[in-house]
């Protein structure tokens, strides 16, 4: 029997690496004889750099960055084997993930950090940059990103902005992209992210995705304002159509600063996918194995696990899904054999802290059964 192991990140308590070592580790304890494959994946938002690395190895570098609320966080990027790409995960400068929900404040994040980021791998002579958006606590339309990068960006009066987070963006006149240009001149910018969100309006990046980063129902209409301002001054200062295509929403709005700049879009999984050769590895496969935090309705527009699941049913090989938390009311997935929360009548505080514990014996009880169920 031959197992591909294709899990995404367990968001706060584990890589998608490290799931796919605690389902590995549940199977070979139940089938010592069986053969198993890791290939663990990402979509572009958190765990996208693991992911990554862990597909094609290269070397981290490590740098203080501002945080998104203006403090300074250790964050990373990955410089491939090549020597010349770099891969920016955006959320390791600016995402949820970085403080306590309680102190969420989408006035005030910034995606300062992620400019920084690129910056520093551009000026190691990165000439290439994959850059991964998803789980930001930001809203600020890729301003910070933008200022860091050295744009200039002033009010009606030519005064410079002094900050650059939300509440800027109704401030803001006229925007000069030539430093950021100049200095990018050389990198080739390469997105990856399945959120197809224009950047305003009702599908917008304030509305879909405000109220997870703190985005409350009276902040809603101004801040889908001031991104509606933002988008028609990118596209004075470029000359490129970016508020309505699909993805410039992603990462709070950060994908439309990106798509401004030229960046090439891909989709983040498939991408994935591609760089770890899926099709090569799932044709060898039996069962597929799958998981991630949480499965819900949520998981069925371009999240990892359901894109293995539209693989493995288009192979006709069973896949199985090992979750955190699984939605009671989720409807049939085509592709899904059976989703199986890990620990289902433990509380989640006990799920998140000991989640590799818990997948690997719940993944051991499913593979000493399996020839039952099968």
């Amino acid at each position: 029997m031959q197992i591909l192991i294709a899990p995404d990140k367990f968001k706060g308590s584990l890589t998608a690496s490290q799931a796919a070592r605690a389902i590995a580790d549940g199977l070979h304890q139940a089938h010592p004889d069986w053969k198993l494959d890791c290939a663990p994946l990402a979509d572009g938002g958190d765990g996208t750099l693991d992911a990554i690395e862990s597909a094609l190895g290269g070397t981290r570098h490590t740098c203080t960055v501002t945080g998104p609320l203006g403090s300074p966080v250790q964050a990373s990027y990955l410089i491939l084997p090549d020597g010349h790409t770099a891969v920016i995960e955006t959320a390791q400068a600016c995402g949820l993930s970085l403080f306590p929900a309680a102190q969420r404040d989408p006035l005030r994040a910034t995606t300062y950090g992620v400019g920084q980021l690129l910056g520093y791998a551009v000026d190691h002579g990165c000439t290439r940059a994959l850059v991964g958006l998803g789980g930001s606590a930001t809203n600020d339309g890729g301003l910070g990103f933008l200022a860091a990068l050295g744009a200039r960006l002033t009010d009606a009066y030519g005064r410079d902005i002094s900050s650059f987070d939300p509440q800027s963006l109704l401030k803001l006149a006229h925007i000069d992209l030539s430093p950021a240009l100049a200095r990018l001149a050389h990198t080739t910018l390469e997105i990856l992210c399945d959120v197809q969100n224009p950047l305003c309006g009702p599908q917008g990046a304030t509305a879909v995705f405000g109220p997870q980063k703190g985005v409350t129902p009276a902040q809603l209409p101004l801040l889908d304002h001031a991104l509606f301002q933002w988008g028609q001054l990118l596209e004075y200062a470029t000359g490129r159509a970016v508020c309505c295509r699909p993805g410039a929403g992603a990462a709070g709005g950060l994908g439309a600063a990106l798509l401004s700049l030229g960046g090439i879009w891909h989709s983040g999984v498939s991408y994935l996918m591609h760089l770890v050769h899926w099709k090569d590895r799932i044709a060898c496969a039996d069962i597929v194995l799958t998981g991630e935090g949480r499965l819900d309705a949520s998981s069925l527009f371009g999240k990892a696990p359901y894109a293995v699941m539209q693989s493995a049913d288009a192979h006709g090989i069973p896949c199985y899904a090992f979750c955190g938390a699984v939605q009671p009311s989720l409807p049939p997935v085509t592709g899904l054999s059976q989703a199986y929360c890990i620990a289902p009548h433990l509380p989640e505080s006990i799920r998140i802290s000991q989640a590799a514990s818990l997948l690997q014996m719940c993944v051991h009880r499913w593979a000493l059964q399996f020839p039952l169920e099968s």
